[in-house]
């Protein structure tokens, strides 16, 4: 069940889109998005093969329709279904808009890590590698640091990264970062936040780019 930490992350993450984007969930706080577009005219994708996707409530539940996640949900109007084949042409064909992903570890050139853990069962890549290089726009939804409180803001990931790409947006319960001209830039704090916070649980190098409305400088 989410809790208000993530759910915050999620309402941040669902203002980033825009009307008639076609859209791609990952799993963990990225599936709590949709709760949060309100009346914009979006389509969300799920690699294992439908466009159209939408929130379902229990009464109304197919077991033999899930995303990627195996999440139970539905069928928005005029959704269509394909094979995972035919998804991942358009995955990689770059007709996906966003994709916003969870992750384990993200450095300071906006590099992911969110496959694997060293010593540990393999997680599984899932569609994240093939996402990372074919959709237009990256978001990155997690929280600021680990559950040992270590941060997840790295210099370098010491967890295998998922792809050379780098992430356009890192949206955590304390800030928001863009990465802009080879830098992260930290253009808005969370509300109630302050930039030491920021500071003390961010290993990884960024530019306050901080000005009235957060906008970059």
């Amino acid at each position: 069940m989410a809790n208000l930490v993530q759910e915050l992350i999620a309402k941040r993450a669902a203002q980033e889109l825009q009307e008639g984007e076609v859209i791609n969930l990952g799993i963990g706080i990225p599936t709590l998005v949709s709760k949060y577009v309100e009346d914009k005219k979006v389509f969300f994708h799920t690699e294992n093969g439908m466009l159209g996707v939408e929130d379902v409530i229990e009464e109304n539940m197919d077991p033999n329709l899930v995303n990627a996640g195996k999440q139970p949900v539905g069928e928005g109007i005029g959704s269509s279904f394909f094979n995972s084949a035919d998804s991942f042409a358009m995955i990689r064909g770059g007709h996906i808009d966003v994709a916003i992903l969870g992750v384990l570890q993200v450095d300071r050139k906006a590099q992911i890590a969110n496959w694997a853990v060293p010593g540990k069962n393999i997680i599984g890549v899932g569609g994240a590698m093939d996402l990372l290089e074919g959709a237009k726009k990256v978001i990155v939804t997690t929280t600021h640091t680990s559950k040992d409180g270590k941060s997840k803001l790295l210099k370098e990931c010491t967890y295998p990264i998922t792809s050379n790409r780098s992430v356009d947006i890192i949206i955590t319960e304390l800030a928001v970062f863009r990465y802009l001209d080879g830098k992260l830039h930290l253009t808005e704090l969370m509300p109630g936040v302050t930039i030491e916070e920021v500071e003390k649980n961010t290993e990884a190098e960024f530019i306050n780019s901080l000005r009235l409305g957060g906008k970059p400088l």
